[in-house]
């Protein structure tokens, strides 16, 4: 090594030493995020979870000082978000929505993503389905609609919510099994979802609804239909008028819609840990609150180990529920 080598070495040791003593931390050390982070949502701009994620971005950027962008990779029934999700850096630059789909579509042969594919951080939305029945219905209370069901020859009652298979239909399945009853009681009509469902509700097209209450809301608050039940554990603060099937029926069942947050596999803890933290406190936020509220969304709070081991009870859940519809393909 020349003179001017060493000179030169030794001065950039010495310099690194009196950074380091100073408290400056090299550009690799950078405390996260020190970049923008993308936040990838599964499904189209304007839906629910687009809004949910949005919120949660806007509070996060807040919070960490980095841009949190969404953006929407939609198709293939929610596998194309997941997988981008999933097979993402694991940095903490790409982060993720996961949506109740990711306990359904290895069930129904779509991709080999489960639950496992991905380090949880939080769960911050459950919305459980209500069974409705329209105005003009003869039932008055989910028990009376029961046992007009058990009663009836199988496919006599119609209901819709969702397409063939989706969340809500599997809903319908669990309360038939809850029931003792096959799982194909009622006859499930495909829909492109609760909306136009509701709407065929209303118009006397079905004998009931199984979707979320929130989906539910403008067609009962316009006085055409009315929610009997909630397949929940408890009863929606927005919606307290309407009571769980426990309560109601004596059925401890409950399922529903939920939404949260997953990074990639093998995520750095302390950056998993750091996002779990930033994310409780966007969930304990008035505006996240707030705007959750407003829109009749449910706010269910679950940390990361929390979050793990509500997937896979759902997981198993939708299994069974698949199986039982002649669904399942796995």
């Amino acid at each position: 090594m020349s003179k001017i080598s060493r000179r030169t070495f030794a001065a950039s040791t010495a310099a690194v030493a009196a950074s380091a003593a100073f408290g400056f931390k090299p550009a690799l050390a950078q405390a996260y995020p020190a970049r923008p982070v993308t936040v990838i949502v599964p499904w189209g701009a304007g839906g629910g979870t687009d809004a949910t994620a949005r919120i949660v971005a806007a509070l996060l950027e807040k919070d960490l000082g980095q841009p949190f962008n969404v953006v929407n990779r939609t198709g293939g029934s929610g596998v194309v978000g997941h997988s981008a999700i999933a097979t993402a850096q694991p940095d903490g630059y790409t982060i993720g929505m996961l949506t109740v789909e990711i306990s359904m579509m290895h069930w129904q042969g779509l991709t080999d993503l489960t639950p496992k594919s991905y380090t949880p951080l939080a769960l911050m939305n459950e919305d459980p389905p209500g069974i409705q029945v329209s105005s003009s219905s003869p039932y008055k209370t989910v028990k009376e609609l029961a046992d007009a069901i058990k009663a009836a020859p199988p496919g006599k009652f119609k209901a819709s919510g969702t397409g063939q298979g989706g969340i809500w239909h599997l809903a319908l399945v669990g309360w038939m099994q809850a029931m003792g009853l096959p799982a194909n009681q009622v006859a499930w009509v495909p829909s492109n979802g609760a909306a136009p469902a509701m709407q065929d509700l209303a118009a006397g097209g079905l004998d009931l609804t199984t979707c979320s209450v929130p989906e539910a809301r403008a067609i009962i608050e316009a006085g055409k239909a009315r929610s009997l039940a909630i397949m929940a554990p408890a009863r929606n603060p927005i919606f307290k008028d309407v009571p769980t099937l426990k309560e109601a029926m004596g059925i401890d069942y409950a399922t529903g819609a939920w939404r949260g947050i997953a990074g990639p596999k093998n995520l750095p803890p302390e950056i998993a840990t750091k996002l779990t933290a930033a994310l409780k406190k966007v969930y304990d936020s008035a505006e996240y609150k707030d705007f959750m509220s407003n829109r009749g969304f449910g706010t269910v709070w679950g940390d990361a180990a929390h979050f793990a081991s509500f997937m896979d009870k759902g997981d198993a859940q939708m299994g069974e529920a698949m199986k039982a519809a002649g669904l399942s393909k796995a």
